[in-house]
């Protein structure tokens, strides 16, 4: 569990080793991280930016900005969820995260959070959006596409747990079997004929 939160974390930090850093101190980085890139992206868009705040159970209650964040995090979950099930993972195993049944899709959404949720929140508030949820998601589409970020998440997944994450690398199966007491049978294949009569 430890080597793949410091993979993870190592991914967020191109170039710095991470191997011998406690999860403490590469919290503590990571938070240091997105304090200033929020900082930086309002500086560039010259937005107001106090801080993160939320209520999960009202969308509306915040202010524009972190209604935006919120929606472009919310588009980034759901791709990053749908790529997790399609890859065979729970949604629930988590490295970073722990206690939810979206911990893995949390901790393979943070990869993206700060590169394609944050940039697509401020640019569409600065804009002067009249309606920030279907902006953010209109911008969250574009811009999640343009990362290429369906291959790009099954590349990163496939990488941290264990493969090499190539580009080339083969996710075909070549042979799939159902289980049957009598031993293992070809799947894709009707076996109607072996059922009794109805």
């Amino acid at each position: 569990r430890l080597r793949v939160a410091r993979e993870m974390y190592a991914m967020r930090f191109p170039g710095e080793d991470c191997e011998h850093l406690t999860m403490q101190q590469l919290r503590g980085r990571e938070g240091a991280r997105v304090r200033r890139l929020y900082r930086e992206h309002a500086a560039d868009h010259g937005v107001e930016w106090k801080s993160r705040q939320y209520r999960p159970d009202d969308f509306n209650a915040s202010d524009d900005l972190n209604m935006a964040l919120s929606a472009a995090t919310a588009c980034l979950y759901g791709v990053v969820h749908a790529v997790v099930v399609a890859m065979g993972c729970s949604p629930a195993l988590g490295f970073v995260h722990t206690g939810h049944d979206r911990s893995f899709v949390f901790d393979m959404a943070d990869l993206y959070k700060m590169e394609i949720a944050v940039p697509v929140a401020f640019k569409v508030v600065a804009t002067g959006s009249e309606d920030i949820p279907a902006d953010v998601r209109r911008g969250m589409r574009d811009a999640m596409h343009t990362a290429g970020l369906l291959k790009r998440s099954a590349l990163d997944l496939h990488r941290l747990l264990g493969s090499d994450g190539e580009e080339d690398t083969d996710f075909s199966v070549e042979v799939v079997e159902l289980w049957d007491p009598r031993g293992r049978l070809a799947a894709g294949q009707n076996y109607a004929e072996d059922a009794p009569p109805w």
